[in-house]
């Protein structure tokens, strides 16, 4: 009697752990949105689009690119936290919407931790220090003395209010001791094409953005802002090299989904990108846009955004930041 107690327990505990695996196996069975908070152009998007691509052909599902840009990224992810957990809808997270938004913004509708589930790590860039090819100043000791020589006037290009370029624009000025004009955009596409009509003098861009326009000579690279060189820009000093000791602001990218999302869905979306970001042309990609570190677990992705939210709140509060909201 009691072996035989054992033999159907076992089978139930057997089912029951069979039922997330199951339901992970029959997901997708309709097109999947990931939402970018940000308009086509710029650095998140084209991320999204190359996993995008990736995912349709292996689940055989339509993998969509939506872009609801505005408020740096923080209108999308209002927007993801509410719709259904039923995998349909995912989120392209950021640094700005995630890690971010959560000090500058005191009235935030949705909390990170409690509104979405993270999936995984998609990649860390630096931003690039790019300027119009008309500036004179090409260098960071010659943009520093520029700001210096006029004081609000050099103009500095962000996807927003509150954004990674923003916060990096700002680290920049409290280092340097200097004041610059801040320009916010709705996102890098219309940033960038200001940049290069000349409407704007420089910008701590995404090099995922950015890199494009580098490489055709649209826009000249200046320095890039994490302490060691990305692959894909070995000729490009960074702003240590440059004189800013330990200046690292990275921009970072990852895929999440509304708070409710079942775990069965969440892990076989975060073997899949690791599928994905595994490929030696999605890897040549990542390294060209300087993209590195992405993939990993769960547990990984949920453990960085913890130690990014408290490292910019701790920036936002010693540069007594301010974003209108």
């Amino acid at each position: 009697m009691q072996r035989r107690s054992l033999i159907q327990a076992a089978g139930a505990a057997a089912a029951t752990l069979g039922v997330p695996r199951l339901f992970a196996q029959e997901w997708p069975s309709g097109p999947v949105r990931i939402v970018v908070g940000f308009p086509p152009g710029g650095g998140t998007d084209a991320l999204a689009r190359v996993v995008a691509q990736k995912l349709t052909v292996m689940w055989g599902q339509q993998v969509i690119v939506e872009n609801k840009g505005g408020v740096a990224g923080v209108l999308a992810a209002d927007y993801v936290a509410q719709q259904p957990s039923d995998g349909s809808t995912l989120l392209m997270a950021h640094i700005n919407s995630h890690a971010l938004a959560p000090s500058l913004q005191p009235k935030l509708r949705y909390n990170v931790e409690r509104d979405f589930v993270p999936i995984v790590l998609v990649g860390v860039t630096p931003n690039l220090l790019i300027a119009n090819p008309g500036q004179k100043a090409l260098s960071v000791k010659d943009i520093v003395a520029a700001c210096k020589a006029a004081p609000g006037t050099v103009s500095f290009g962000s996807a927003g209010a509150g954004s990674a370029q923003h916060l990096a624009l700002e680290m920049f000025k409290l280092q340097g001791g200097v004041d610059a004009l801040h320009v916010p955009y709705k996102g890098s596409g219309p940033l960038l094409a200001d940049l290069m009509g000349g409407q704007i003098q420089y910008s701590f861009e995404t090099m995922t953005a950015a890199t494009p326009h580098v490489k055709n000579g649209r826009v000249i690279a200046v320095a890039q802002t994490r302490t060691k060189r990305a692959k894909g820009h070995p000729s490009v000093p960074t702003m240590q090299e440059q004189g800013f000791a330990g200046f690292e602001a990275t921009t970072w990218y990852g895929l999440v989904g509304p708070g409710k999302l079942p775990p069965a869905i969440a892990q076989k979306v975060n073997r899949d990108v690791n599928t994905v970001l595994a490929m030696p042309d999605v890897q040549e990609r990542m390294d060209t846009y300087g993209a590195e570190d992405g993939g990993g677990s769960q547990d990984k992705f949920k453990q960085f955004i913890s130690t990014e939210i408290a490292k910019w709140a701790k920036v936002v509060k010693d540069g007594n930041v301010h974003v209108e909201t």
